[in-house]
């Protein structure tokens, strides 16, 4: 039993321990080479100048951008802010050795100030460019350098078609202090950034980033200055304003043409066309709050003014109306063109009808007490009357009949003034439903 427990420990140590010590003997051996690999290259190495065997070549710089996030859109202030991941590879002339010589190492990453790095930036950023991360250095002389980055470059925002808008946003990348025959920029064969790995935000979507190639000759030299263009295509999610904004608008804007459908003895006409206008003068402030002085007004900003130009138009015929409305006995008649066209027939189209009337009651088939008094009091009855008692009698009837009679013709002139302010009630009324209606389908119209 005690030769069996040996062999099995025997076993555990060629199984689990040696492999162990020839790992960290690997280990401490290709350390040992990083270390004396370092110390040769950075022998005679200096970061400051461009490494070339030759300096009439140009240094080839392969830059690739890698959109990750877009954490803000600043409409007001014009900024974007961006979240990018930025790797640039060149080739260092001086940075090379034989792999043989150092037991196979092909790969090792040191900080990157200890090397020369291409100054490209990003020509519209309004941040630090990116922090000093390690490069990964190869054998052939090859350096790639990955770092990430929080970029805020400035953006032209156009917000005429706000909250249906999109806009293209530009990021510049070029050298700051060479030009194209020292440091030549390339996307190494892709057509623009990547989007892989790009989290999607809660405001923008994105639709691509796309890239261009540019060498622009400045007025001051004659040498070209190459610059890498990548833009961003953002399309605003436009629900949550839809919601918030515009639907409350709509709904707000339906109840202007109510204020014509309420009575004129409610007092409260006017009152709900002031109140309209306040509410909509508060999401016009909303709105101008969060876009940027601008000479275009956002489609949004246009349907609000509209709506309130219609609001107060509403509001000064309510007025004018209500003026028609309360006509009284010092009133001049109702033209005959009023008549004929606004009660005869505008008030059937519309079917405004008096409390009795309807639209298959004739006039003949009034009752007594509608007819005028005219006709229920014969005009020579008084001659009949022979004694003088029965002729002050007389004359008393006759005096309240015509009284009765002109307070008749009174309420009937206020009553034909009455109809025909409800008659233009009802009219208006039609017509800014219509209005409302129609802007809100070009609203919709213009932002698909």
């Amino acid at each position: 039993s005690s030769s069996e427990q040996s062999r099995s420990l025997v076993r555990l140590f060629y199984l689990f321990v040696l492999p162990l010590t020839k790992d960290e003997g690997v280990l401490s051996a290709q350390g040992h080479y990083a270390r004396k690999l370092l110390n040769d290259l950075m022998e005679n190495y200096s970061s400051a100048l461009r490494p070339v065997e030759d300096t009439e070549r140009a240094l080839n710089v392969t830059l690739q951008i890698t959109l990750s996030q877009i954490k803000d859109m600043d409409e007001r202030n014009q900024v974007l802010t961006t979240y990018l991941w930025v790797r640039q590879i060149w080739y260092d002339a001086y940075l090379r050795w034989d792999k043989e010589e150092y037991d196979g190492l092909e790969v090792i990453r040191i900080p990157s100030n200890l090397v020369w790095r291409p100054d490209i930036v990003l020509y519209n950023n309004m941040e630090a460019w990116p922090p000093n991360t390690n490069v990964v250095l190869r054998y052939t002389g090859e350096i790639t350098w990955d770092a990430p980055a929080i970029t805020k470059s400035s953006c032209v925002v156009d917000v005429s078609y706000f909250p249906f808008d999109s806009q293209q946003c530009n990021l510049t990348f070029g050298s700051w202090t060479y030009n194209g025959n020292q440091v030549d920029i390339t996307m190494g064969g892709l057509k623009g950034g990547e989007l892989s790995d790009f989290v999607e935000n809660v405001e923008w979507e994105c639709h691509g980033m796309p890239g261009v190639r540019n060498v622009i000759m400045y007025g001051c030299c004659s040498d070209p200055y190459p610059d890498i263009t990548y833009t961003v295509l953002l399309k605003r999610r436009s629900s949550f304003y839809i919601y918030n904004l515009l639907l409350p608008c709509f709904l707000i804007s339906f109840l202007a043409p109510l204020s014509f459908y309420l009575p004129a003895d409610s007092g409260e006409k006017v009152s709900l066309g002031v109140t309209v206008l306040l509410a909509l003068t508060v999401f016009q402030m909303m709105v101008a709050e969060s876009m940027p002085p601008s000479e275009n007004v956002p489609l949004i900003g246009k349907y609000y003014i509209a709506t309130m130009t219609m609001i107060t138009a509403s509001t000064s015929l309510t007025i004018f109306i209500m003026n028609i409305h309360f006509c009284g006995a010092e009133a001049k008649p109702v033209p005959h063109w009023a008549k004929v066209l606004i009660i005869n027939y505008m008030s059937k189209i519309f079917f405004v009808y008096e409390v009795g009337e309807n639209c298959t009651t004739p006039q003949s088939e009034l009752s007594p007490c509608q007819q005028s008094p005219r006709q229920r009091v014969p005009a020579g009855w008084c001659s009949w009357c022979v004694c003088g008692q029965q002729r002050k009698v007389v004359h008393n009837i006759e005096y309240i009949a015509n009284c009765f009679r002109e307070q008749r013709s009174h309420q009937a002139k206020g009553a034909e003034w009455k109809k025909v302010a409800k008659v233009m009630d009802r009219f208006f009324m039609w017509v800014f439903f219509i209005m409302v209606f129609l802007m809100s389908i070009l609203v919709m119209a213009k932002a698909s």
